[in-house]
């Protein structure tokens, strides 16, 4: 077994986890970056082109930018949270310049704003290589080893390339690992497959707004691709007429017209209204978007072809690990969260921050959690103890419950995916389709976590479909636990915003779930 020893290793390799290791980095701190994929093409950011929130500091832009994004965060957001994110991305992005390209803004300055996805992520890594950061490409991390005092003291995982187990030994962990969109087919989100939640939760952490995972973003029918081109988009059904579909102004009209419209047939898109400069500059702001209709024989703007939606779950979504300070922490000691995998209420609310604010959140929770992780092994490099014991912490798909017998997991997949993407089930949720739902779920991961045990490699994908049917648990959970409307929440039978509910839903547990509301941390005992 090949065995490491850092102050900070960071799990992930998209954006969250890159800035998180250069922020560690920036400090002194010994860095490992473990990545289950390779750093620079993992993830959602690699095939985007993330734009972000970028306010120059005049004290009223700032205010306004802020203030703005209360008017639509319904009652969860924190404007210190929003201010402090928009500062530590104005700050950082010039940090890359010497690694990245930036484009001029067409008025004899630069252009800052908006990243092309792989040449960023190609920037971080190079940044990071710099300040000495160590990177292990294709490195999935298994479970989180604790020490005798429940602080996370390393991590073991599996060494894909040559075939072997791995562990390390580190002061703290950032857990860069993504959101999940559940094997929807969302573009880049493969490896997004909630691992990050999994081991949090199996070392004692807590997530935060799980219940706002209703996104979904429109491509063609045979690929996810970016949706930027479906800014002026019109549909059509197979016999030919114009469909009455509402704006992305309108996110929830838009997502029930068309779930509707799915519901009786195939549903087209016509593109011949996008914004007039878009096919003139699409290639070189989302090229693999443009090949998955050249791969066809289709002009994406003249032609018109068939659609769907893809789930992209808790990615575009809000949930994730609950952080507890300023730094990012969780509330299990040496546990930190950045990006998808920590909870983006404190800027979001209860809505999707939409790209610019979504890529602002990894990028400065990166920074964030990388400091704060770096500062917390400090403690642990001044009295190293290389002899204690660590405890592995993973429970399904490594250590089962009960005998060891072969799961159908493309079964247990597809459970997940449709009690938590389907559209009738997503788009109005009621408590009858909540219950069935967590029945059915409930009794998945009673079959993962009594006989699921996978060996060698094969435990990368166990610990997987394992962390996809909890998320799906976690998710229903919090939805079951908030009797409101609030947000991409909305229920059929608590149609309303209820101002007792101006709180966050925290879950948490394995068997037993226990979703509360933080406000009165009353506690309402789902399964």
């Amino acid at each position: 077994m090949n065995k490491i020893i850092t102050d900070v290793l960071v799990i992930g390799g998209g954006m969250a986890a890159g800035w998180a290791a250069i922020s560690a980095a920036k400090t002194g701190a010994r860095v490992v970056i473990a990545d289950k994929g390779f750093m620079g093409t993992s993830g959602v950011t690699a095939p985007a082109g993330p734009n972000h929130w970028w306010v120059p500091p005049e004290p009223d832009l700032r205010r306004s930018a802020v203030e703005r994004r209360l008017e639509s965060a319904f009652g969860l957001a924190d404007p210190v949270w929003m201010e402090r994110i928009i500062d530590i991305t104005w700050q950082s992005i010039p940090e890359i310049a010497p690694w990245y390209p930036f484009s001029g803004d067409g008025k004899g300055g630069t252009f800052r704003s908006g990243l092309r996805g792989p040449e960023y992520l190609r920037a971080l890594r190079q940044y990071a290589v710099q300040l000495g950061v160590t990177i292990l490409d294709q490195h999935p991390v298994l479970e989180l080893l604790a020490r005798q005092d429940g602080s996370i003291g390393g991590v073991a995982g599996y060494d894909r390339l040559n075939d072997r187990p791995w562990s390390a030994r580190t002061g703290a962990v950032v857990m860069a690992t993504g959101g999940c969109a559940f094997r929807s087919g969302l573009l880049g989100s493969h490896n997004n497959t909630g691992d990050g939640y999994l081991m949090g939760v199996e070392a004692g952490a807590e997530l935060s707004g799980m219940e706002f995972c209703v996104s979904y973003s429109i491509s063609p029918a045979w690929l996810s691709t970016r949706t930027l081109p479906y800014t002026g988009a019109r549909y059509f059904d197979a016999e030919g007429q114009l469909l009455s579909i509402p704006g992305w102004d309108k996110p929830r009209d838009y997502l029930c017209k068309l779930a509707d419209a799915f519901r009786a047939g195939p549903v087209y898109a016509d593109l011949h209204e996008a914004p007039v400069g878009l096919p003139a500059v699409i290639r070189e702001i989302q090229p693999a978007t443009v090949a998955a209709f050249e791969r066809r024989g289709l002009d994406m703007f003249k032609d018109r072809f068939e659609v769907k939606l893809f789930g992209e779950g808790t990615i575009r979504g809000i949930g994730g690990l609950r952080i507890i300070d300023d730094v990012c922490a969780t509330s299990v000691p040496g546990l930190f969260a950045a990006g998808d995998a920590a909870t983006r209420e404190h800027i979001a609310g209860a809505t999707s921050g939409g790209g610019a604010q979504n890529a602002a959140w990894a990028l400065s929770s990166g920074v964030l959690s990388g400091r704060g992780a770096a500062h917390e092994a400090k403690k642990y490099r001044k009295i190293p103890d290389q002899n204690e014991k660590l405890k592995p912490l993973g429970s399904a798909g490594l250590r089962p419950s009960g005998t060891v017998r072969t799961v159908d997991r493309k079964a247990a997949i597809q459970v997940t995916q449709k009690e938590i993407l389907d559209l009738d089930r997503a788009l109005w949720r009621s408590e009858s389709k909540l219950n069935s739902s967590a029945s059915l779920l409930d009794a998945t991961w009673s079959e993962m976590r009594t006989s699921l045990r996978g060996e060698g490699l094969e435990a990368v994908s166990a610990r997987e479909t394992a962390a996809m049917v909890a998320t799906a648990r976690w998710c229903n959970a919090s939805a079951l636990a908030r009797k409101e409307s609030r947000g991409m929440h909305v229920r059929e039978d608590y149609s309303q915003q209820n101002p007792e509910y101006q709180s966050r839903i925290i879950t948490g547990g394995l068997d037993r779930l226990t979703p509360y509301l933080e406000k009165t941390r009353s506690t309402e005992v789902i399964s």
